[in-house]
């Protein structure tokens, strides 16, 4: 498996690569709370020698209830990041979820990011894929909680007809099992790796529980945040090149995925607990 690279910020992901790490907000709240987590994060991985991504997502178009929040929508919200990428100096990842975002999302993110739920969506995947290599920036792919590893071939086929030069990241988050709750097969790590990709585990959202927040009644996720710290050694232990977290500075006020997050003042000793896991396997 080769490595890929973000070019404009020569960081490599993959093969013989230090863990690369993506991190931050699960949704825009302010651009001073994006700045705040944002530098936070970037100390703390400067420090033990890690690249970094900011991650925050402009809209989350898939909430369990139509009350949720969402963001601030695509137009203030690439701003935001931009803004986040000009004064932080560090790349960006966000998602998108319709065709006509494709290029201007790509326009500011370095790590396009394809949502788990919409990867069998051959419009958006081609979209996002053109729009990601005219850019010069790297295509992240959630793997749906339906699908086979194995199956993700078809996603980096249809990619790559459209955009044969693009560069692509698969990320692990989880299989439905059964009803509210997802597991992560830690063998699929290394098939979706020997499709000829990096891979990395995105622990935040694998912890969810699907439509069981109690705290709503059902009408948000709920999730395990003690999890993610096993998930993602266990992850990093089994091979994967990167790892995918988001905090907050008080996980329970956060305005979604709050029972999936970190608090951030936990990021420092868990990032130098996964370096050590990624050294000793590699």
């Amino acid at each position: 498996m080769a490595a890929v690279t973000l070019k404009r910020w020569n960081i490599a992901i993959g093969a013989g690569q230090p863990l690369f790490v993506i991190a931050g907000l699960n949704v825009l709240e302010s651009l001073d709370l994006a700045l705040s987590v944002g530098r936070q994060l970037k100390e703390t991985t400067a420090k033990l020698g890690l690249p970094y991504v900011f991650k925050a997502s402009f809209d989350k178009a898939n909430r369990s209830s139509i009350k949720s929040y969402r963001g601030p929508g695509l137009k203030d919200g690439l701003a935001m990041l931009a803004e986040v990428k000009r004064q932080l100096n560090v790349p960006i990842a966000t998602d998108l979820h319709e065709i006509d975002q494709a290029e201007p999302v790509a326009a500011v993110a370095d790590l396009v990011q394809v949502p788990a739920f919409l990867v069998r969506q051959t419009d958006l995947v081609i979209a996002a894929a053109r729009a990601t290599e005219a850019a010069g920036g790297c295509l992240h792919v959630k793997k749906a909680q339906f699908l086979a590893p194995w199956d993700c071939k078809n996603i980096i086929t249809k990619a790559r007809e459209v955009a044969p030069k693009l560069d692509i990241v698969l990320c692990e988050r989880g299989t439905s099992f059964g009803y509210n709750n997802l597991v992560v097969d830690m063998l699929g790590i290394g098939e979706m790796q020997r499709l000829g990709v990096p891979v990395t585990i995105d622990a935040t959202h694998a912890v969810q529980l699907p439509g069981a927040d109690p705290r709503t009644n059902g009408g948000s996720t709920g999730g395990r945040r003690e999890g993610v710290p096993i998930i993602a050694k266990a992850a990093i232990a089994a091979g994967a090149d990167g790892i995918f977290l988001e905090f907050h500075p008080d996980p329970d006020k956060a305005l979604c995925d709050g029972p999936s997050c970190l608090p951030l003042n936990s990021a420092a000793q868990l990032l130098a607990t996964l370096k050590g896991v990624h050294q000793a396997v590699r």
